[in-house]
C-alpha cells in the first residue's frame, strides 16, 4: 500500500469513528464507575470495535460477492452513506444521537456497556464498516496491503482507548464549544473524502 493510500486510509477511519467525538459518550455510559472500570470498559469496547472491523476487512468482499454487489456499485453508496454520516456531524445530528444511544444504555441497566453502544454502533458502526469495506476494495486482495489496513484499524481503536482514558480532562480543556467546532471540521473533511469515494466508483463503473 503506498504511503499516500495509507494516510487515505488512516484519515479515513479516524474521521468516521471520530475518538475525540466519543468522549462524550463514553463518559455518559461510564457515569459513576470507578477509574479501574472505566478502563476496563474502554479496553473490551477498542478490542471489540478492532475485531469487528478487522473481520469486515478480510470477509467483506466476499459477501458482496456472494449477494451479487460489485465493488464499484457498493464504492458509490458507501460514498454516499459516509456523506450522510459528515452530513450530521457538521449540523450536530450524530452527537444528538450518540448521546440519546449512551443515555438509553443507562437508563436500562446494559450490563455490557463496552459492546453496546460503544463498540458498536458508535466505534463500528455501519459509516466504520462501509470505510472498511471500501479501504479493503482498494486494497486489491494483496495480504500486505490488507495486514497495513488491519494495522491502521487496530492504531485508530487504540488512539479510541487513548482519548477514552483521558475523556474527562478533553472535555473540560475543550468544553462545549470546542467539542462542537472539532466536530463540525470533521464532518467537512469526511464529507471530501465521501465525494471522493463516489467519483472514484462513478470512474471504474465508467471504465468498466
Amino acid at each position: 500500500m503506498p504511503f499516500d493510500a495509507l494516510v487515505a486510509a488512516f484519515v479515513t477511519l479516524l474521521v468516521v469513528v471520530d475518538p475525540i467525538g466519543l468522549a462524550p459518550a463514553f463518559l455518559a455510559v461510564t457515569d459513576g464507575l470507578s477509574a479501574a472500570a472505566r478502563r476496563q470498559v474502554a479496553w473490551r469496547a477498542s478490542v471489540t470495535a478492532a475485531v469487528i472491523l478487522a473481520g469486515a476487512a478480510l470477509g467483506g468482499d466476499w459477501r458482496l460477492a456472494e449477494l451479487g454487489i460489485s465493488l464499484t456499485a457498493f464504492r458509490i453508496a458507501g460514498g454516499l452513506l459516509l456523506f450522510s454520516i459528515a452530513f450530521e456531524m457538521v449540523f450536530g445530528v450524530r452527537i444528538e444521537r450518540q448521546s440519546k444511544a449512551a443515555e438509553q444504555a443507562i437508563e436500562e441497566h446494559v450490563r455490557h456497556i463496552a459492546t453496546f453502544p460503544l463498540a458498536v454502533p458508535l466505534m463500528a458502526g455501519p459509516g466504520a464498516i462501509t470505510a472498511i469495506l471500501l479501504l479493503a476494495g482498494r486494497a486489491n486482495h494483496h495480504p500486505q496491503a490488507l495486514a497495513i489496513l488491519i494495522g491502521v484499524i487496530c492504531v485508530v481503536c487504540a488512539i479510541c482507548f487513548g482519548v477514552f482514558l483521558v475523556a474527562r480532562p478533553i472535555s473540560r480543556i475543550l468544553g462545549i464549544t470546542g467539542n462542537v467546532v472539532l466536530s463540525r471540521l470533521l464532518g467537512v473533511l469526511l464529507a471530501a473524502l465521501a465525494v471522493q469515494y463516489v467519483i472514484d466508483g462513478i470512474r471504474a463503473a465508467m471504465a468498466g
